[in-house]
């Protein structure tokens, strides 16, 4: 079953790590050095689209049967980078987050019915056991970026196209930035927070984008993608965003003691995205 090809891509920003081709053992580096080649690769609206005809067959697959053969590609200073899709993986893990969450259950059991979340549930068991230390290569947020994910990003490597909404063409808006670049950053701003304040969950956050991105190799790439976001937030108000600028700035007043600018530039910050956030909710 397809989903229609004017189905927009879900409210979500994701944080990808694309490594080099050494990264990976044979045969699998194999596998990306031709996949790289191809001039067909898919994009993320296909990635989705493809998960949506999962999620609205009868019965619903919330976790595909067979891993994804399929990754995003860039480039970094000539050499060729992959990020696996690993979307199998990712679909474990989001029904995990699911289960867990806030949704009543009569409306969990709607969605996905218990024996079905129940056997796959068993089948991430079974695949645990064979493959305990893997992990995936992107990271998801539904209506929201987490601000500890800014602290990765300069300012200068914001990329922002506006497209043509009227055309079908989407907003684009992304950062790149070089994995050593990238942990630089957050031991950065985990010493500025952790000699300002108490721990708390920015810093918690911080912990933990820190913690995944040392499992990559160090000559990774490191993005964040607005995904989904765009299509929620309006023209100016994503031309206007310049949420890396703000927690930089914040960070710095605070390394400088500068409490009221900290609060300042963080409020700025927690404003825009409690906006964004809010649009859940409205009809």
């Amino acid at each position: 079953m397809s989903v229609p090809s004017s189905v927009l891509v879900p409210y979500a920003a994701y944080l990808r790590v694309y490594e080099p081709l050494a990264a990976f053992p044979e045969p699998e580096r194999g596998h990306w050095a031709r996949y790289a080649c191809r001039t067909d690769t898919p994009g993320a609206q296909e990635e989705l689209r493809r998960s949506l005809a999962d999620l609205v067959s009868v019965p619903p697959v919330p976790v595909p049967v067979h891993e994804s053969g399929d990754a995003f590609v860039a480039t970094l200073d000539g050499v060729v980078l992959v990020c696996p899709w690993r979307t199998r993986l990712r679909g474990w893990l989001a029904l995990e987050e699911l289960v867990g969450g806030t949704l009543p259950a009569p409306v969990l059991d709607a969605m996905l019915p218990p024996v079905v979340r129940e056997q796959v549930a068993a089948d991430h068991e079974r695949w645990l056991e064979r493959n305990p230390d893997a992990r995936p290569w992107i990271r998801s947020a539904v209506w929201r970026v987490p601000l500890s994910w800014f602290a990765v990003f300069s300012d200068e490597e914001r990329e922002y196209a506006p497209g043509d909404r009227a055309a079908g063409e989407a907003p684009v808006l992304r950062y790149r930035t070089p994995m050593a670049q990238a942990r630089r950053r957050l031991a950065r701003a985990l010493k500025a927070l952790r000699g300002a304040i108490a721990e708390g969950p920015m810093t918690e956050g911080l912990v933990g984008v820190g913690r995944w991105l040392e499992e990559f190799h160090p000559r990774a790439l490191v993005e964040l993608d607005y995904g989904g976001l765009v299509h929620a937030v309006g023209a100016e108000t994503l031309a206007a965003d310049r949420s890396a600028a703000d927690l930089a700035e914040g960070i710095a007043a605070l390394r400088d003691g500068d409490g009221e600018g900290a609060e300042e530039a963080y409020g700025r910050l927690a404003e825009r995205w409690r906006a964004i956030r809010n649009l859940q909710f409205a009809n």
